[in-house]
């Protein structure tokens, strides 16, 4: 099983160790201790956190053409797979095949990276 030093996580989500601990001693987020006393969150944990309406309103900072992030959930059927990272605020989804996410051992809970080329970007209006 994926584990996640507080550190680790503070780096994927951008924001700071504190921020984290803050996060496990109200229990919103569930952690362990390991054999030194460090308080560490299983892939799984982190990967549902994420993934909560509560938390999406977490405000987290920019976004680049590779944004390393965890993966919250793969879906996969006989020749596809749908991927979605959560990499800081944003929530990335990835149509690949599924011979792809099995040799990238995708799971949610497992650290990727999306790396993003577009040659097409659609704007919308917000009001």
């Amino acid at each position: 099983m994926t584990v996640f030093r507080i550190s680790e996580v503070a780096s994927l989500l951008d924001v700071s160790p504190d921020t984290v601990r803050r996060w496990v001693d109200s229990g919103r987020l569930a952690a362990e201790r390991d054999e030194h006393g460090h308080r560490i969150v299983s892939g799984a944990d982190l990967a549902a956190f994420v993934r909560s309406p509560a938390e999406a309103e977490t405000s987290f900072s920019s976004a680049r053409n590779r944004m390393r992030g965890i993966v919250t959930d793969v879906v996969r059927d006989g020749v596809m797979a749908k991927v979605e990272i959560q990499a800081g605020p944003y929530r990335v989804v990835s149509l690949m095949s599924r011979e792809a996410a099995d040799d990238l051992g995708l799971e949610p809970g497992v650290v990727a990276v999306a790396v993003v080329k577009s040659t097409n970007v659609v704007v919308e209006r917000t009001e």
